[in-house]
């Protein structure tokens, strides 16, 4: 009963995502149980929440992964992120993000929806896609006994974490495709696909061929039998099949990353600013706008000092915020105009095609050859972001190499990493990661984590770390359990932490991170 009026109560309070929502006016107080009425209103709250909606954007995932994977550099001293410098409450808030406003809801529908609808399918990919965002960033954490109504919650390693994405996904799968031919699924209420049973088996089968990589190094049969059986039920090839959310003003639910890029406190990385402007990249334009001061694409380090910040140069006018798909620029009110309404990037074909390519390399069956994948990510992603044919073929045998940024740190090209399909394969792992990374944008969280695990970009080391256990010229490895933990789970935490095999702190590497 308490849980099941937790879920109902968070449930009133879903908002309408779209323009198909009924208002639910029903006393939470009077729920007993999680009917069919209820389960479309949970799935939207879930969805919103587990892709990180705007009342966490900035703080969970701006003030920190978005950095970390260095698409942006702080041009403010207000936050202390860029140096390293954690904030204990912003950690606590992701878990409530999963453990509060995402897991409860998806517990309920895979416990009471029935089994032939497809709603306990598209409940498991969620829950999946939302906890390996948080696994991936804290390592063991509270999962197999998640959303129970139980006062203590053991933690579990990131290994048993990862075999039971496997088997949710595998599972949902075959469930969907044993549906009848046009079935739908939370239409109205599923702000990814509307319903479409189709797109959903093929986002599943890539988060599968996601996390598969992700393991490659630590379980390499395991994730060869997983990219395997992904690509072979199908996963996303074009960018007609791309995951991404509905966002509403309406609702009150609208984007995230846009609304924070409207406060103007952060601009382009000079690492992504090397690699855009050396190669001539096309979606320099798409990815940020030129500064408001100068009309120049610029771009700062990351880990400045508020000494650097506070030179005019740094400052967030003379540095280029992020694309106009997000936020435009008033020259007549001096002011930042949010595109609240714009769709957020979920996943992407680009990035399959880029899994494939490094499966490929690795001699899985990706069900073609390496380049060819390599070359069809690249052309996924400069065509999703508005790129001609000319460009495009003129990108793929392109001889140019990162440049330097011109920053105040009169910073050198970041790395020598060639377009064109190089000869050796330590060169071609090199490039799928930057062009991967590169198609990615703007998803700071996983190309974060592909940092991590491949090493790859290369990036530049933060000019000043003030966090004492990242030394300088060293990168962020995790975030630490938040504190509210220590009160109100303390004998689960200690068990957790033992299962990190280093201390809690930001410089200890997660199980599948074995990239030095």
């Amino acid at each position: 009963m308490k849980k099941l009026f937790l879920i109902a109560f968070a449930a009133s309070f879903t908002l309408s995502c779209t323009d198909n929502f009924k208002e639910l006016n029903t006393n939470p107080g009077k729920l007993t149980e999680a009917g069919a009425r209820e389960m479309p209103f949970m799935f939207s709250r879930a969805q919103s929440a587990a892709a990180m909606d705007r009342s966490f954007y900035q703080t969970v995932q701006n003030l920190g992964a978005d950095l970390y994977a260095q698409y942006y550099a702080l041009s403010v001293t207000s936050f202390q992120t860029d140096r390293y410098v954690l904030t204990p409450d912003w950690q606590r808030r992701f878990w409530t993000v999963v453990y509060a406003n995402t897991a409860p809801q998806l517990k309920a529908i895979i416990e009471n929806a029935a089994p032939a609808s497809g709603e306990q399918a598209l409940a498991n990919i969620l829950w999946v896609y939302a906890f390996h965002r948080l696994t991936d960033h804290f390592g063991p954490v509270p999962y197999f006994q998640a959303a129970d109504p139980v006062e203590q919650i053991p933690y579990d390693n990131q290994e048993a974490i990862y075999d039971d994405f496997f088997k949710r996904l595998d599972q949902a799968v075959a469930d969907l495709k044993a549906l009848g031919s046009g079935t739908q699924v939370f239409q109205g209420f599923d702000l990814m696909y509307n319903g479409d049973v189709n797109n959903w088996i093929l986002f599943a089968n890539t988060l599968r061929l996601r996390l598969a990589l992700r393991i490659a190094q630590v379980s390499p049969d395991r994730a060869q039998q997983e990219a395997e059986a992904a690509v072979a039920s199908g996963v996303l090839t074009n960018n007609g099949q791309n995951a991404s959310l509905a966002k509403s003003l309406k609702g009150n639910d609208t984007h995230g990353l846009a609304q924070t890029a409207a406060w103007n406190e952060f601009a382009m990385s000079s690492t992504i600013a090397s690699y855009l402007k050396g190669y001539n990249d096309p979606r320099l334009g798409r990815y940020f706008q030129p500064d408001v001061t100068n009309g120049q694409y610029n771009s700062l380090r990351n880990g400045l000092p508020p000494s650097a910040l506070n030179n005019p140069r740094n400052n967030s006018s003379q540095n280029s915020n992020i694309g106009t798909y997000w936020v435009t620029w008033s020259a007549s009110s001096s002011a930042w105009t949010p595109n609240l309404e714009a769709r957020q990037h979920v996943m992407s074909a680009a990035e399959a095609w880029f899994l494939r390519a490094e499966g490929a390399l690795n001699g899985w069956n990706m069900g073609a050859a390496a380049q060819e994948c390599y070359e069809q990510g690249i052309t996924a992603s400069l065509t999703q972001w508005g790129a001609d044919e000319t460009a495009i073929r003129a990108y793929l045998t392109s001889t140019a190499l990162p440049a330097a940024p011109g920053d105040t740190e009169n910073s050198p090209a970041v790395a020598a990493t060639p377009i064109a399909w190089a000869a050796d394969e330590s060169t071609r792992r090199e490039q799928i990661g930057v062009q991967k990374w590169l198609a990615l944008f703007p998803d700071g969280m996983e190309a974060w984590a592909e940092f991590r695990r491949t090493g790859f970009p290369k990036m530049y080391p933060v000019v000043q770390s003030d966090n004492a256990d990242l030394p300088s010229g060293t990168f962020i490895k995790r975030l630490p359990f938040p504190i509210v933990e220590e009160n109100n789970n303390a004998g689960e935490l200690a068990k957790g932490r033992a299962l990190l095999g280093g201390p809690d702190n930001a410089a200890t590497s997660l199980w599948w991170d074995v990239n030095e």
